[in-house]
Order: C-alpha cells, then sequence, then structure tokens
C-alpha cells in the first residue's frame, strides 16, 4: 500500500511557531499580572509597569511584524479546512485586533493602567473616587483610541471591537436583546422573592469568628472535591477574587472575612470553576489560539455552574454544612444543611456586585454594561461617573451606595483597562443554567453524586462539551451541540423560579 501524501504547510507551521513562542510571552504577563496582585512588595509598582510594558510590546510586535501578514495569506491554501483552518481564522482574528492598534499606543495603555490600577488600589482604601480620577481618565482617553481604531479595521462599533476581545463575535444587538428581557423579568420576579422571604424568618447565619487559616483549609478541601490540580495550581489572598496563569499553572485568588465564611468559600468555589475549564482545555492545541478558552461567556459559565448552579443545590448544600461544621467546630440549629440553603438562597438589594444574588446580580452588570458604554461614547465624562453609577444603582436595584467602595471603585476592571468586558458575566449565568440543565439530563446521577461530595461526573460531562472544544468552535455553536440552543434566557430564568419561587 502506497505511503499517504503529507503536504507541505510550511506558512502554517511557520505561524504555529510564532504563536506558540507568543503564547509563552502572554502567559509570562499573567504570572506577572498575578504576582502583582498577590505578593509584589507595594514599591515593586514602578519597575513592574516597565517590565509588563516591555512584554506587551515584544508580543504586539511580533504579532504585527510584515511578514505575518505574508504568512496568513499564504497558509490560506494550506489549511482549506479542519481543526487546523480554525486555529488559522482564530490567529487571522487575533492578527487583525493588533494591526490595528500601533505599539505606542500599546505601550501607553498598558503603563496607563498599570498606574490606573496602583491608584484604584489607594483610592479604594479611602473610598475616595478623586484619588483616581486622573488615572481612569487616562485610560478611558486611550480605550477610546483603542476602540476607534479597531472598529475601523474590524468593521464594527467601536464597544463591538472592545467586547471581541472578551467575546469573540460578540454584538450589541444580541446583548441588548437579551438584556432587555431581563430587564423586563428580574424586577417581578425580585418583588415575589423579596416579598416571600418577609413572611418567612430569618436565616439564621452560623456565629463567628472564622479564623482564615480554617477558611483556607476547608477551601483547599473543596477545591479538591471539585477536582482542581495542586500541582497545577495553587491558592493565594488578594484584594479582588480572580483565576490566572497559564492552564499547567492555574493561580486561584480569593478573600477571606473572619466576620463570615459564605461569601468566602463561595467566591472560591467560583474562581475554581474558571481553573477548571483552563485546565480541561486540549492539551494537543496548547499555546495555539484554537487551544485557548472560547471567551469570557463560556469561562463565566463554567464558574458560575460551579458556584451557582452546582454548589447551591441543596445536595451540595447538605454535604458543605456537614464539613464546614467540622472546620469549624460549629453546633447547632445555623449549621444544619436547611439553615445553610436557607442563607445562601438569601436575596437583598445590595451594592457589591460579586457578593450578590443570582437574582440582583444580572442588574449589577447592566448598570456597568450601561456605564461603560457611556464612557466610551463620551456621553459620561469620568469625573462625572460617581454620581452616574449612584444614579443608574438607585434606578435598577432600589438602593443608593453610600460611599464611592460600595459604588464606582468596587470593581478593578475599569482601572485595569478592561472595558467590554461586563457583560459577559450575565451571559455567562445564562449559559450556566443552560447548560447544568443538559449536564442534569445527560447524566441524572450528577445530582446525588454532588450530594456526597463527589463531582466527577458533572466534570466528566463538562470536559467534551465544553472544555475540550476550547475555540474550536464558536459559542453558539459549543451551546448548540451541548444543549440543543444557543445561548437564551429561558433555562436562566426558569432556574430562578424554581430556586426562589417553589410552588
Amino acid at each position: 500500500m502506497a505511503e499517504a501524501v503529507r503536504y507541505q504547510t510550511p506558512a502554517l507551521d511557520a505561524l504555529e511557531s510564532r504563536f506558540r513562542r507568543l503564547s509563552s510571552l502572554h502567559g509570562a504577563l499573567g504570572v506577572l499580572g498575578w504576582d502583582r496582585n498577590v505578593m509584589m512588595p507595594s514599591g515593586g509598582g514602578e519597575v513592574r509597569a516597565e517590565q509588563s510594558a516591555t512584554l506587551s510590546v515584544m508580543a504586539h510586535e511580533m504579532l504585527t511584524a510584515p511578514e505575518v501578514s505574508d504568512l496568513l495569506a499564504a497558509a490560506a491554501d494550506e489549511a482549506a479546512s479542519g481543526d487546523r483552518a480554525v486555529n488559522l481564522a482564530e490567529m487571522r482574528r487575533q492578527h487583525a485586533h493588533a494591526t490595528a492598534v500601533p505599539s505606542d499606543l500599546v505601550e501607553a495603555l498598558s503603563r496607563a493602567a498599570s498606574a490606573s490600577e496602583a491608584k484604584w488600589r489607594l483610592a479604594r482604601a479611602k473610598s475616595d473616587f478623586a484619588l483616581v480620577r486622573a488615572e481612569l481618565t487616562e485610560v478611558v482617553r486611550l480605550t477610546r483610541q483603542e476602540a476607534a481604531a479597531k472598529s475601523e479595521a474590524l468593521g464594527t462599533s467601536p464597544y463591538e471591537a472592545l467586547l471581541d476581545q472578551y467575546e469573540p463575535g460578540g454584538s450589541l444587538p444580541t446583548i441588548n436583546a437579551l438584556f432587555s428581557v431581563l430587564e423586563a423579568e428580574l424586577p417581578p420576579i425580585l418583588e415575589a422573592v423579596l416579598d416571600r422571604q418577609s413572611r418567612l424568618p430569618a436565616p439564621q447565619a452560623p456565629e463567628g469568628p472564622f479564623p482564615v487559616a480554617a477558611q483556607r483549609a476547608l477551601s483547599r478541601q473543596v477545591m479538591e472535591i471539585l477536582g482542581f490540580d495542586f500541582d497545577h495550581g495553587r491558592l493565594d489572598e488578594t484584594l479582588h477574587p480572580f483565576c490566572g496563569g497559564v492552564p499547567d499553572d492555574v493561580r486561584v485568588t480569593t478573600r477571606f472575612s473572619e466576620d463570615g465564611f459564605v461569601s468566602g468559600i463561595m467566591g472560591v468555589i467560583h474562581e475554581t470553576g474558571h481553573a477548571l475549564y483552563e485546565r480541561g482545555l486540549p492539551p494537543e492545541w496548547r499555546n495555539q489560539p484554537a487551544g485557548d478558552a472560547r471567551g469570557m461567556v463560556l469561562h463565566e459559565s463554567q464558574s458560575l455552574l460551579m458556584e451557582m448552579q452546582a454548589s447551591r443545590t441543596p445536595e451540595f448544600l447538605s454535604f458543605l454544612s456537614g464539613i464546614a461544621r467540622t472546620a469549624f467546630g460549629g453546633d447547632g440549629a445555623a449549621w444544619e444543611p436547611e439553615s445553610l440553603q436557607r442563607l445562601y438562597a438569601h436575596v437583598e438589594r445590595g451594592f457589591i456586585r460579586v457578593e450578590a444574588d443570582e437574582i440582583t446580580y444580572p442588574l449589577h452588570v447592566i448598570l456597568r454594561f450601561r456605564l461603560e458604554q457611556a464612557l466610551l461614547s463620551g456621553d459620561l465624562q469620568v469625573a462625572d461617573l460617581p454620581g452616574a453609577w449612584n444614579e443608574l444603582h438607585t434606578k435598577l436595584l432600589g438602593v443608593t451606595p453610600p460611599d464611592d467602595v460600595r459604588g464606582c471603585l468596587q470593581d478593578i476592571h475599569w482601572y485595569d483597562g478592561a472595558i467590554g468586558y461586563f457583560p459577559t458575566y450575565t451571559m455567562g449565568a445564562m449559559a450556566a443554567a443552560q447548560l447544568f440543565q443538559a449536564a442534569l439530563r445527560g447524566d441524572p446521577g450528577i445530582l446525588s453524586a454532588i450530594g456526597r461530595g463527589d463531582f466527577t461526573g458533572l466534570l466528566a460531562w463538562l470536559r467534551p462539551n465544553v472544555h475540550q472544544r476550547a475555540s474550536l468552535a464558536s459559542t453558539d455553536e459549543i451551546l448548540i451541540a451541548a444543549t440543543g440552543a444557543p445561548l437564551g434566557t429561558d433555562s436562566f430564568l426558569a432556574h430562578l423560579k424554581r430556586r426562589y419561587l417553589p410552588e
């Protein structure tokens, strides 16, 4: 039998080699960013900004070098179909983003974001927006330039050009349609839930203090139960929880308060969902665009699936109440599963997004979505942000933030240069509801296993249906294949009614 012909793909080979090196640079930037937030001494900010800016420029120049355009053109005939063709398409998308923005603007944005993020920490500690106003103004000014350049290159609106960095192919009409449904449906659900709660005794919270060391140990135990591999990751503490690093070295961070363990443990579960997605990406596509996470909608779906869908079920909360009682030496009615279930299902009109319940959380996101569009367009000036934030917060959530730290200073995103990111949180919540329901249909034993502290069945379903698909398909293609439908509000709203308004 004649040996099969192996077609030569020199241009595609060269591109894959370049993107492999580019991935390493981005990975190094990710670890440096983790270090800045977790371990770097306060005096290291200036040199870290220099390091990050230098690596950012190197990565940008590697992607925008003149020969890359030639290689992309030549590779078109080498990868007509299949996964390598998908990888090539992702290369083109990244190249289009990069070539739209000159290196000097990339460097200026990196420096401005580093300076703004550092000043945000001080402003947040003092609850004084004025301390970071100038730095954020510069970030917004430069981001407008970036959005304008990318908008022209990609043929989209300026906001969609930024959104595409976080959710490839994301569109304003789609988001506005989804969010319009939520804006109409959530307020009456919220009113009904609050009315139902008012007729029940207040949930009894376990009494602290809850030592941070005990919370840390419990968190590690829960992470291992979820499937986290500590040989390829770690848990640390920081001001604003996040998941960073790279798939083979995943860095999870959280924050603890000795006043309560509810927020800390769920924050850990949330970030572990992100980490499991990263670890589950296909090794054979490691360091290639097609092997990256699809986008932040699916990334957020994985964190919210673990935190909100799976870990707030009565089954898991029954299990969690037992190990939490052991961890903190608790005793009494407040530690019973039913009490913990009511505590985790409590709904209120609050100020802090990361502590919000499932019903009010989308309203927090819609607020940020509206404001960041206004900042980008120039309809809202940075100096007016605190007032605009408080006004819209009052309209959407019915309460007014009493200070900046519970208002426009609570999130790091804008101060770190991430504008266009916020819609993915709530879109991720909707995707999480769709995926979890599909997983339960696919394996009805998942819930009972979760009640025993066994997430292997859920993870076994997520690996082939979401994690291993990486960027080899679009978000909707992945959702349709896994759940039978594109992203929508139906599963999410049905989930809220089942959990918070049981008949």
